[in-house]
């Protein structure tokens, strides 16, 4: 096996998953660093909140897009197609948002970046329609019922590996699934809190 086009790919997914996309916009629209501003989190749902409703959705769609890219362009140029090489690429993608060089290895929580990895693997892997559909509704009902992002945000990480299970995706699937789950509950610990203690803040992208 060739491993240089796989480091290489790895590098390259880093960088595009470490760009700060809130943060970028936060200076170049209002001249603010978004961290000391909203939640304090560098990600789209404080982008809504902080920068307002078109550039939230410019953040969070970037920020999808940076999960997208690496497993489906990234690695068939590199000509990666093996399950466990996209599921390398797709955490990387992850923990790069999560731990970008560029903000001092802070950054946001991984929801939108590990949508587009799933989307990505998705792509690649057709078999898993149904788990990106019934992750995509259980955040959107949990949403819509009680309108917390970070509740709905984490149900749908708990539902990720329990569709890769119901579907017999491959053993590689199911512990990229586990780790994306840890990953998100992780990262959404202080918001677990504030929702035990009834702090936490409600959020409308739109009116319905």
């Amino acid at each position: 096996m060739n491993i240089a086009p796989l480091l290489i790919s790895l590098v390259i997914t880093y960088f595009i998953g470490a760009i700060p996309t809130a943060y970028i916009f936060g200076r170049l629209l209002k001249n603010l660093d978004i961290r000391e501003h909203g939640s304090g989190n560098v990600g789209a749902t404080n982008a809504f909140r902080v920068l307002g409703k078109v550039p939230g959705t410019l953040v969070l769609l970037i920020d999808i897009a940076k999960g997208v890219i690496p497993t489906t362009i990234v690695a068939n140029i590199s000509g990666l197609a093996e399950p466990w090489e996209l599921v390398l690429i797709g955490l990387v993608a992850v923990a790069a948002h999560n731990w970008t060089v560029f903000l001092n290895f802070k950054g946001g929580k991984g929801i939108a970046t590990s949508l587009g990895v799933l989307i990505g693997l998705t792509i690649q892997i057709p078999g898993l329609r149904w788990v990106l559909f019934i992750v995509l509704l259980s955040w959107l009902v949990v949403f819509c019922i009680f309108r917390y992002v970070s509740l709905a945000s984490i149900v749908a990480s708990v539902m990720l590996p329990i569709c890769m299970v119901a579907v017999g995706a491959p053993f590689v699937l199911k512990v990229m699934s586990i780790v994306l789950c840890v990953f998100i509950v992780f990262r959404h610990s202080s918001n677990i809190s504030r929702l035990i203690q009834g702090k936490e803040n409600r959020v409308k992208f739109f009116k319905f």
